[in-house]
Formats: structure tokens, sequence, C-alpha cells
């Protein structure tokens, strides 16, 4: 039976995907199946005009052995591969793939030991202790599955930023190929107001015609000019804003509808976003503050201030190298960060305790600053590579060198990698400690969580970010997209405690160097504005500051 739809062959593949890691074997293989199975989600025309016209490689992800695949899923159904693979496991075990943290190969042995079969059938035996007495198991794996379930059930139909960014890209490209007479395509939705994690992808059109496209994962607005504003605005959200705007129009003595703001049957504004608030005498709010926070409150009083940007950043610290777990020499990331309009690169490898990521050692640390002086030579002063180090906080709060090493960097990520089950006052003690240390520049992803992966650790937050404005240590709100930590949710209280935020990369490799901007997401959707970022100051001002 023919597939005329792409999320019908976007979730076989995916399961392809699945049955393909049970194996075991090269693990690339599979995650090449899940993007290309991501990409096919958020396709916004159909898919058997993109097979006719020999077309499927231009779809990210999806070279010509994927293409072959999806062409059979898509005549088909199936494919011999799949039917093979799905002789081997149940349907049912591939619930167990929601559960953040679970590898293959654990899921596997959980249902040729327990034979489970199901996300209810795992939730029971780890209640009932069955799990902890298996070898291979264990009891860690039987709490972490207690503690993840909640993140699988809130979290399964949810797309981190950075992906959710690639689908909606390459999908508005699409809509514009398709239909040449939009003259207008915007992303929309939860995605543009710089949400962690994005439901639902929307895009908004401009044309002189009036239509609705809505699919299973992507859904289109298409609106002609005069309205565009309006629609634009209703697509973007949230509920809650649009909600608190409706009302406080209601008091203006306003209507806001779908299709613009009236006064009783007279349209006042719609054609663009500004002139709505700008009717209401409202100062313009930033999609990222949409979220029903007070921000028309601010907004009244005009009192938004500006919020950081990429082009704000002068710098970037927290970042890797082959010297510990990077991928990268310190050469050519601070020269890769040079080339991104830099004016210096923090490296901060991890420290010696860190042995599962090639902690530094003393020696390792003076050779790391030997090369660093050499290169600063080079780039004279056009450039900087500022010594760093990611120091792990030990379980009693202190730093993972000694004061008198720790005094040979410019500046120093304090970070916990252990022990994170800690009772709360015992992890908060640690941090507060480590923050007190002199050394101490910058808290590095404060509450280790990962997100669809594992909570943070239990701290109490707020006396942490008020001990942090005492002593002037910067809060990292940490880039990379798994983390985006601390959470945005705290950022005015950060604000209003007087702290300073540092937006950090915490960059493995070149390519990651670009997390910055996730970072900068969350810096905004958070309503930090550019003075009150650590490495938004020049260098001059920076070392000064250090």
């Amino acid at each position: 039976m023919a597939k005329t739809d792409p999320q019908t062959v976007a979730s076989l593949l995916r399961e392809y995907a699945q049955r393909t890691s049970l194996r075991g074997g090269n693990p690339y293989r599979a995650k090449a199946y899940l993007r290309a199975a991501d990409s096919l989600g958020a396709l916004s025309q159909p898919l058997g005009r993109l097979i006719a016209a020999g077309a499927l490689t231009s779809i990210p992800g999806i070279g010509d052995a994927i293409a072959d695949i999806v062409t059979k899923l898509y005549g088909t159904g199936t494919h011999p591969g799949l039917e093979k693979l799905r002789k081997e496991v149940p349907a049912g075990v591939l619930e167990l793939f929601a559960i953040p943290g679970l590898r293959p190969d654990k899921i596997l042995k959980l249902h040729e030991a327990l034979g489970i079969s199901s996300l209810a059938e795992l939730e029971a035996a780890a209640k009932e202790d069955r799990i902890r007495p298996v070898k291979g198991l264990g009891a860690s794996l039987q709490t972490k599955i207690l503690q993840n379930l909640s993140i699988a059930r809130s979290g399964e139909t949810q797309l981190h930023l950075h992906k959710a960014a690639a689908l909606l890209e390459h999908a508005a490209q699409t809509v514009k190929q398709k239909h040449p007479e939009y003259t207008r395509v915007e992303i929309a939705g939860d995605f543009r107001r710089g949400c962690e994690l994005v439901p639902d992808l929307a895009l908004v059109a401009q044309a002189t015609r009036p239509a609705e496209i809505d699919s299973a994962s992507l859904k289109v607005v298409v609106t002609d000019k005069k309205h565009y504003g309006a629609y634009l605005l209703d697509a973007t959200g949230s509920a809650e804003h649009l909600e608190q705007l409706k009302t406080f129009a209601a008091e203006k003595g306003f209507d806001l509808k779908r299709d613009g703001l009236y006064r009783g049957r007279k349209l006042i504004a719609s054609a663009s976003e500004q002139d709505i608030y700008e009717a209401l005498g409202l100062q313009f709010v930033q999609p990222e503050l949409r979220e029903g926070r007070g921000e028309i409150t601010q907004a009244a009083k005009r009192k938004i201030s500006a919020l950081v940007r990429d082009k704000d950043l002068r710098g970037i610290l927290h970042s890797h190298t082959t010297a510990s777990d990077g991928t990268e020499t310190l050469e050519a990331m601070a020269d890769a960060t040079r080339k991104r309009g830099f004016e210096y690169y923090g490296v901060a490898d991890h420290s010696q305790s860190a042995h599962y990521a090639g902690g530094l050692s003393l020696e390792e640390i003076a050779a790391q600053h030997r090369e660093a002086d050499r290169l600063n030579k080079r780039y004279g002063d056009k450039f900087r590579i500022l010594k760093g180090i990611e120091a792990d906080i030990l379980a009693d709060g202190s730093l993972d060198y000694p004061d008198h090493i720790l005094e040979d960097f410019d500046f120093v990520v304090a970070s916990v990698h252990s022990r994170f089950k800690l009772p709360k006052k015992e992890q908060t003690e640690r941090l507060l400690k480590a923050i007190k240390n002199p050394h101490t520049t910058i808290i590095g992803h404060m509450t280790g969580r990962q997100l669809q992966r594992r909570p943070g650790y239990e701290i109490d937050i707020d006396k942490i970010l008020k001990t942090c404005a005492k002593y002037g240590v910067a809060v990292e709100i940490n880039a990379h997209p798994w983390r985006l930590d601390l959470d945005w949710r705290w950022h005015q209280k950060a604000l209003a405690y007087g702290c300073i935020f540092s937006i950090n990369p915490d960059a493995h490799s070149i390519r990651e160097l670009d997390h910055m901007h996730w970072g900068v997401e969350m810096a905004r959707k958070g309503g930090v504005p550019p003075d009150r970022v650590l490495n938004a100051m020049p260098l001059a001002k920076l070392l000064a500051h250090l």
C-alpha cells in the first residue's frame, strides 16, 4: 500500500533506526536514519513528488542509500530489511527508546532478561525492584529509569531548539520553492519565541489569497500583506501572552482578533506586529519574551531592556581542545574563533580529577600555557588566547587544584561533574563554597541538567544566585543544545540580584563554537541585556575585570 504522506514514512524510518540500533554494530547508521526521519517529518510537499523528480537527496540527511530505503517505504509501506528486524523484538520494546539515557544495549537486555516489552512493563519492573538484581543492569539504572519516566512522557513529541532550526529552515526553503507566489515566509511558533524544546513547527507566508496548510508536524498560515503582522503575532504565541494582550486591548477599548486589532468594526492595525503594539501604547515585545510573565506590564511602562544579540558577543569562554576531551588543537580552535570575528578565545579544558575527560596534569597545564604564549605572540594585539580551566568542584566544594596553580589561569570555570545525588543542602553548600573561592570566575552549567536526558541536581538556585552576585561570579548560560543551563526562567531573578552572565559554547569541536547562538537565544528569552554579559566585554575591559 502506497504511503502518500511523509509522516508515515518518517515513522517507519524511525522504527528502522531503532531496530537497527538494537542490533549493535555501527551506531552512526541508526543516527543517520533518525536525522533523515526528522527531515521527512518537516516536509511541506508531497513525498511522491520529490521521489518522482529524483530529488530525495536534496532533503537534509538523505543520501543515496537512505533515499533508496525511503523510496521502498513510500511505495510499499515496508522494506525487506525492516521486516527482517521486526522478527527479532516486539513492537512494544521500541517504547523504551523514549527513556532519556537508556541505551539500545540496555533496552535489549531489559527485554531479554526480564521480558519487558512496553513502558508500562518497564515502570512496573522498576517499581517492583526487579531491574536492580540483574547483572549488567543494576540499581543505578533502575533509579535512572524511575527518574526519567516522567521526562519521557513530557518530552516525547518535542524537538531540541537546534534540531527544530534545521527542519524549519528546510521547510521554509521548500515552501518558497513550491510557492514562488509567496512574497514572504517567516518562522513562527515556539521556535520564534526561542523555546528550548519545540513541540510544533509553524510558518507564516504572505500571498494574495489566504490559506492554511496543516500537516502532522508543520503548520503554514498564508495571509495577505494587510493582515500579515496580526497572523504572525497569533502564530508566534504564546497562548498566555496573546490572552493577556487581548485583555489589555479590551481594557483600552480595542478588540484583538486573529486578523488584527479592531475598535468596533474598524481595523486599526494588522500589517505589522509593531503597528499592533504601538496602537495599544505598548513598547514592542520581542518574540522571545512573549510568555505571559509580566512582559506586557513592562511594555506599558516602556521598561523592557534591549536584549543581547549574537553580534554583541566579543569572545568565547569555556571551550575544550585535544588537551582534554576536545577534537581540535588549541591553535585550530583559536584560529576558528578568530575567523568568526571574535577578539578572544578562552580555553577551559577539564581539570585533573576529570579522568573520564582527559583532565590536565600540572605538566600538561604548563605545556598548554607555553603554547598559548607562542600563539599570542603570533596574533599580536588583534586577538588573544585566555588561559582558563574548567575546574571540577569536588565533593567538599573545593576546586580541583591548589591555589598556587589556580593563580596561573586568566579565568576559572567551576563546574560539578560528579556526585549528582548529594542531598539538596549538601549540594548547595558545595556550590556556595566554590563560588566564594577567590579564583572562581564563572559557575559552569549550574544545575547539571540535560534536556530530555536527565533533570538537574537538587540545589537552592535562589541562594546560589544571591551568592554569585555578592562575590562577582558570573553565571554561565551554557549554550550546548543539550544543556541550555542556567534555565532562562531564572534569568530575571539573577538580574534582579545583580548577577552577570557568561554565554559559553562548551565547545568540544570547531563546529560546536557556533553553539554560542543558542546561548544568546536563551539569554534573550531570559531578558538579558548585553551590559550584563561577561563576554560581551571587549578584550581590554574583560582583562581589567579579570
